[in-house]
């Protein structure tokens, strides 16, 4: 550990996961092995849906940004975390590190906001099928997926800039394996309540924004869905939701777990599996979540297939 004088410190020393070199080297395997399916599943969803005609539909849209998100959330931390487990130096600097949590924040709010997003085109086409391609227009398409990104990037914009004025004198030393907005706000040596409060206030609200209307839209959802007679429809109706619905859960409740909490409650240990949860684990389950759940994606991945391997036979 070591003290700065100055306000800006010329580097960042990340603590990792563990110190154990058995366990460095067990984590490592795990998360090379989690990331290639991450990066293989994401641009395998992307890929899919791009080549397929059949899933140019806004619920697809949405899925092909959802993917994109989860590749660039995973790529801004489990290659540096990958790269500190297999090397002695752990050090990021000033710029990296807040580069690294600029880009976190960003993709993290926008995931947040998309999920809102498509929780709403769900709604329209269980509980309005006849006008669901009247409703989810492209303009509208455009228009949420354009509010995502602007959600995300007000996000980032308000909470790095409140961190990065302030000194850093105490330490150098992030207890973390990335630059997180609460492990980095531990070193500085200036009364931070003020940026805590604008870090609560851009999570909150933007959790707020996208809660009240995805409830919203699932209450309708449900209120639809018990008023199908038949066991099949019913069936059907939830299986076009249950994917995202199963997602969301997940993503929420361990971002709400590591963000929304006091800081009294603060656990080293705690934050660090939630952390690596919603940042390596859940970007590699969602393309499984949507792609084993979803016939739809299964039969566009066969018929993808056939087209390649039709292209190499005449060649």
């Amino acid at each position: 550990m070591r003290s700065w004088n100055s306000t800006k410190v010329p580097y960042f020393i990340l603590m990792g996961l563990t110190d154990s070199a058995e366990m460095q080297l067990a984590l490592s395997v795990l998360l090379l092995l989690i990331y290639m399916i991450t990066a293989l599943g994401n641009l395998g969803m992307i890929i899919i849906i791009c080549l397929d005609l059949q899933l140019h539909t806004p619920m697809y849209f949405f899925l092909i940004h959802l993917s994109f998100i989860d590749l660039s959330y995973s790529s801004v931390i489990t290659p540096k975390t990958l790269a500190d487990l297999l090397t002695s130096t752990k050090s990021i600097s000033f710029l990296g590190c807040f580069t690294q949590l600029y880009l976190f924040v960003l993709f993290g709010g926008s995931e947040i906001s998309l999920l809102s997003a498509m929780a709403y085109d769900r709604y329209v086409a269980i509980c309005n099928p006849l006008q669901y391609p009247v409703i989810m227009s492209s303009r509208l398409c455009w228009a949420l997926l354009a509010g995502s990104y602007m959600v995300g990037f007000v996000d980032c914009f308000f909470i790095v800039l409140s961190i990065v004025r302030l000194p850093f004198c105490n330490s150098n030393v992030i207890h973390h394996f990335f630059c997180d907005v609460f492990p980095i706000l531990a070193l500085s040596c200036h009364d931070s309540y003020t940026t805590q409060i604008i870090v609560y206030i851009c999570g909150s609200s933007n959790l707020l924004l996208s809660i009240i209307p995805m409830s919203w839209s699932y209450m309708s959802i449900l209120s639809t869905i018990l008023k199908i007679k038949s066991t099949s429809g019913k069936q059907k109706a939830f299986s076009t939701c249950a994917s995202h619905l199963l997602g969301v859960t997940i993503f929420y409740g361990t971002t709400a777990f590591t963000y929304l909490k006091p800081r009294k409650s603060y656990s080293l240990g705690k934050d660090q599996v939630a952390s690596v949860f919603y940042t390596i684990v859940i970007p590699m389950l969602n393309p499984l979540i949507y792609s084993l759940r979803n016939k739809e994606v299964k039969n566009a991945f066969f018929r993808v297939m056939q087209k390649i391997r039709g292209s190499w036979k005449l060649k």
